[in-house]
Formats: structure tokens, C-alpha cells, sequence
């Protein structure tokens, strides 16, 4: 039916009596206003009106008005609004911001835009909060301005997380681990063009979730809204149940308690970051060591101090993720082996090899960068030597009492571990020969190849039937080896000084001279070092001079240092040792 003067009572009719009409309006007006406030009430949780963006007399925050019991006005006016919002009621600063900034961020960041202004309009500390477009005096209050804290945000946004950027296809196809914008949760409120700003994650009106967030940040929900790290859904991080240490959170206390719980939260804060760039709650060692220090997790803290070990304390702050380890400066931290987000526990003796019985890299190491046989860098390293080559290769970091050799490599191990060396551990390649080391024990034979950590590890490792932590993070003997070898001449043979040798090698067959007709001769009699002749990672060079790891220790043997491999356990020597010299000395039967 169309409306008529009669039963439209909007028309104009001089019929009508307007004031009651207004008066009917207005009572109308009234118990809507009364539905509204009993839904408010019901979901009491989402109402603004119980939160600490509350700013009126009556509000539950410690900051608050005066005389005011407006609770909207803060932020919003029905009459003359600025354009920049539906009837916003604010100043937006003109301050210049610092923004975010680092190494690993493939995001074009900017100045703030419009609607996280409006936010730092009270958050960055500049405007006063009671300062109003409807007013010509600010509302007072008993905090004017924001005062310093968490929700201090100033001008300095360079420890919060970035905005200002666009999340875009963009931005994803350069990061691969951050999700298409597609499959981003709705609750993210991102702009129309994708627009990363404070109102993407922070909800001003309802603060059910604490924060004003949209998304709860428990097992890392919110943050694994938009980032898709590798390996972090199966890492102990996000699985674990053991308690986070009170240490991590500065004072503060965590909403959870748990590490699966806490999540991202353990190491990372969204604002006010100690270490601004990647928003760390502190130096990344100190995260680690605050839970591996034996109570939290594996007690990697009272290994680090030993005789020999990565020194990472030493090293605090110089890793950068975006490093190139072909020009790095040399230094050793708990990220340049371990990948915190995709970290896992490794409970196996050692690690699981390839199918062509390459040594891959343990959980604990899983996508972590690494250095290829050939020198090229990869972002994830297949097999264990990989990692250590990143430190070990042709930018070689310094170690302490290393031997210099005749064919030096200069701390090269890249080179010394080829398939085109003369002789080398299986380390990256099988071994060629097995019949020419006859004192290699039963259970050795059968191995292709062998882990870096065989050798270098915690003597007290699990692994090795201790109960500390298996990996090459410190040990009490010298070059971060698992058992002992001594390097220095005239030493008295026994199983304990060459136990790393003996690991492997029978010594009841070295001392019988099963391989070298002269072994005791040279290790009982002469009390030379197994390291005076043999170079325990490889050699480069001629096979027929550098057979059998042969690379004198050049502080040992000098002349001539000749060697030449005539067949299966023959050859001959031109040196001096020990002030005897040795001419085309020759042993076996060609």
C-alpha cells in the first residue's frame, strides 16, 4: 500500500500534530537506545564500555576523565567530524615516525597510514588524549597525555611490528614464508589495497581477547595468521609442554605458561622490542640460554665454557641472517646452526642418513643455512657438513692450536673433504678402498659415510651414552672433539691418548702393524703422533703422495716431506723427523 497522508505520519499535513510525532520519535529513539545498552550488557566482554579505551569518569582504566561520563567522545562526534574516518573526534599527529626496519624484511615500509593514526593520535604520546575537534578545550583528565609504558608507543616505531606496507601478492611471492593474502583470516582487517595497519590486528572496540586484538595470540594463532615459517607446526617450540622460565618475560607476567601456549611470545613482542629489529625480547643468546640452561630444556649452558667449543657468548649480536657466509666476519651464535622456529628434539643416536647414505641434517639443524661442496650458498642445508661448512669453508673462521700442514688448506675443510681429493674421511664421499685399512672395527664397515658430530661432540653426550647434550657446542678436550687426541710430538701412546683414532680403529691391529709395517715403531717407540702424518679431514693434491690422509704436520716433519704410494701397503719416504732423515725410505712390496 502506498503511503498517504493518512497513514504516513512523515507527510506534510497540516493535519498532523508534529510534537506529538517528534514525541513518538523520540521514545522510540529511547527503547532502542534501551536495546542496545541491554545487548551491550549481555556481551559485556565485547563492549568498549568495561575496556581501558573507556576514558570517561566512570571507566575501569587508570586513565581517566575528570568529569566526563561521555564514553564515545573520545574518538567520535555526531556533528562536525573530520573526514578522515565516520565521525572521527581526533587531531591526527603530524609527527614524523621511525619506522621499522630490517635485514630480512622484503616489505616496503612507510610512514603510518590514516587509520593507524588515528591510533597513535593518543598512542604515540604527542597529542593530548581530552583533545577534541568538538571542544575548544581538552577534556581533562587525570593522565593528559599518554603516559610512558607499553601503550607509549612515541614516535620511534622502529621496535613495533611494521606498518605502513601493503600485504600483497607482491610481498608474498618475495617472502615464501608469509601466506597469501587469500588465505589470511578474515579477522585480519587489512585495507582494500592490503593495507598493514594497527586496525589489521587490533580491534578498538572490543578487548575480549585482551589487547584489543582480533585474534587470540595462544599457540601463536595470530601470528601464524600471515607468516608461514618453515618447520614451525612439528618444531619442539610449538609443541612443547615444559614451562617458560619468568626470566624471558622482563618482569612481566606471560598470560600462559606453557611453551606451546606462549609460542611466538617467548622470544618476540610486537612492541616495544629490546631488540627492535626482528622484535626480540632480548639478544637472541640470551632467549636461548634462558631455557637450554638444564632446567627448561637441554642444558647446553654448562658445556659452553669447556676447553674448546663454539663460543657463542663471545659473539653476541653479530649474526645476521642475511649474511652471506662467504664475506661474513667470523663468529658463532645459536642461530647460525639452529633454526628456533623449526627446531626439533633428536632422540636417535645420531642422524638419519639419505638414501644413499649421506649424513642429513639432524632435527635440531633442519632448515637452517649451509654451504655446498662446490662453494655456493643454500638457505637449506641436506647434510650436516653443509652447516659446518658455512664456518669451515672458504671464508674459514680461526681455530685455535690448528696444525699447519704440507699441503695446507688454511682451515679450508671444503677442499680437504672433495670427491677429487687424494684420500679424506668419509665425511661427503664414500670410501674407496676399504680393504687398505684393516684396522677399521666390524661395525665401521658398513658405514658410507660419517656425520661431522661423530667426532665432534660433546664427550658427554647422549648420544654417546652421557646424559648432556649431543653437538659440537663445547667439550673438554681440544678441537670440539668427543674423545681425546693429543697432536703434541713425543707423545706415550695409550688408549687414552689417541681414543678418538681408536673409536673406529682397532689398536690392537695399529700397534700389530696390519695397515703400516712401521705403525708402532713410529706411535710406540718414536712416540710420534698419529697428526705428525695423517690429516684427519682430507688432502688435496696427488693420490699417489697423499694416500691414506698422508699431510705431514710440517711443525714435525721437515726435509724434503716426500711420500709416494707404490701399491697396497708400500711406499716410500724422503723426510726428517726427529733429527733422523729418511731417504726414499722405503716399506712393503710394490
Amino acid at each position: 500500500m502506498k503511503p498517504t497522508p493518512q497513514n504516513n505520519p512523515t507527510a506534510h499535513n497540516t493535519n498532523v500534530d508534529h510534537t506529538e510525532w517528534a514525541r513518538a520519535v523520540w521514545c522510540s529513539a529511547i527503547a532502542l537506545a534501551g536495546c542496545i545498552i541491554t545487548l551491550t550488557v549481555a556481551w559485556a566482554d565485547e563492549s568498549v564500555v568495561i575496556s581501558t579505551h573507556n576514558l570517561s569518569a566512570s571507566g575501569p582504566g587508570t586513565i581517566r576523565a575528570l568529569n566526563e561520563n561521555r564514553v564515545c567522545i573520545f574518538c567520535h562526534t555526531p556533528h562536525n567530524a573530520s573526514p578522515q574516518a565516520p565521525l572521527w573526534n581526533r587531531h591526527n599527529p603530524t609527527t614524523y615516525y621511525r619506522i621499522y626496519n630490517s635485514s630480512t624484511t622484503d616489505a616496503r615500509i612507510d610512514q603510518p597510514g590514516g587509520d593507524s593514526k588515528m591510533c597513535l593520535s593518543c598512542h604515540d604520546g604527542s597529542v593530548a588524549m581530552g583533545l577534541v575537534l568538538n571542544r575548544d578545550e581538552p577534556i581533562p583528565l587525570n593522565h593528559p597525555f599518554m603516559p610512558s609504558g607499553r601503550s607509549n608507543l612515541t614516535n620511534d616505531l622502529s621496535d613495533d611490528h611494521p606498518i605502513g606496507f601493503r600485504f600483497d601478492r607482491q610481498l608474498t611471492n618475495r617472502d615464501r614464508q608469509l601466506r597469501l593474502p587469500d588465505l589470511v583470516s578474515r579477522e585480519i582487517k587489512l585495507g582494500d589495497r592490503g593495507e598493514m595497519e594497527c586496525t589489521a590486528c587490533h580491534d578498538a572496540h572490543n578487548n575480549e581477547l585482551g589487547n584489543f586484538l582480533r585474534i587470540t595470540e595462544r599457540q601463536g594463532a595470530l601470528c601464524n595468521t600471515c607468516h608461514s615459517l618453515d618447520g614451525w607446526s612439528s618444531s619442539s617450540h610449538a609443541r612443547s609442554s615444559k614451562t617458560v622460565p619468568a626470566t624471558l618475560f622482563n618482569g612481566e607476567v606471560p598470560q600462559w605458561q606453557t611453551m606451546s601456549d606462549v609460542a611466538c611470545g617467548a622470544c618476540h613482542v610486537s612492541h616495544n622490542a629490546l631488540q627492535p629489529e626482528r622484535l626480540l625480547r632480548a639478544r637472541s643468546f640470551d632467549l636461548c640460554i634462558r631455557c637450554h640452561d638444564g632446567i627448561s630444556g637441554r642444558d647446553i649452558q654448562s658445556v659452553l665454557n669447556q676447553r674448546s667449543g663454539h663460543r657463542a657468548r663471545r659473539f653476541i649480536d653479530v649474526h645476521d641472517p642475511a649474511e652471506n657466509p662467504l664475506t661474513m666476519r667470523p663468529h658463532v651464535e645459536c642461530v647460525d646452526c639452529h633454526n628456533p622456529h623449526a627446531v626439533r628434539d633428536n632422540p636417535a643416536a645420531l642422524v638419519s642418513p639419505l638414501a644413499d647414505g649421506s649424513p642429513r641434517v639432524p632435527p635440531a639443524m633442519e632448515f637452517i643455512q649451509g654451504v655446498t661442496l662446490g662453494g655456493t650458498v643454500t638457505d637449506r642445508a641436506n647434510f650436516y657438513y653443509e652447516v659446518c661448512l658455512r664456518c669451515h669453508a672458504d671464508n674459514p673462521a680461526p681455530v685455535r692450536n690448528r696444525i699447519i700442514r704440507q699441503r695446507d688448506n688454511a682451515g679450508n675443510i671444503r677442499r680437504d673433504i672433495l670427491p677429487t681429493t687424494a684420500s679424506a674421511h668419509p665425511i661427503a664421499i664414500a670410501p674407496r678402498n676399504l680393504n687398505e685399512t684393516p684396522s677399521l672395527l666390524p661395525e665401521f664397515r658398513n658405514l658410507t659415510t660419517i656425520s661431522c658430530q661423530e667426532c665432534h661432540n660433546n664427550p658427554d653426550a647422549r648420544q654417546l651414552g652421557g646424559a648432556g647434550p649431543n653437538g659440537p657446542h663445547g667439550s673438554r678436550f681440544d678441537f670440539l672433539l668427543s674423545e681425546n687426541y693429543e697432536t703434541q710430538d713425543f707423545t706415550m701412546e695409550s688408549p687414552q691418548s689417541y681414543a678418538l683414532c681408536y673409536r673406529c680403529h682397532d689398536r690392537a691391529s695399529i700397534l700389530s702393524d696390519e695397515s703400516f709395517e712401521f705403525h708402532r715403531l713410529h706411535i710406540v717407540n718414536g712416540r710420534s703422533p698419529c697428526s705428525s702424518c695423517h690429516d684427519p679431514h682430507g688432502v688435496s693434491g696427488s693420490r699417489s703422495q697423499h694416500s691414506n690422509l698422508i699431510n705431514f704436520d710440517i711443525s714435525i716433519v721437515s726435509g724434503a716431506r716426500l711420500f709416494n704410494d707404490t701399491g697396497t701397503q708400500s711406499g716410500s719416504c724422503t723426510l726428517t723427523c726427529h733429527g733422523v732423515a729418511h731417504v726414499n725410505f722405503t716399506y712393503g712390496t710394490p
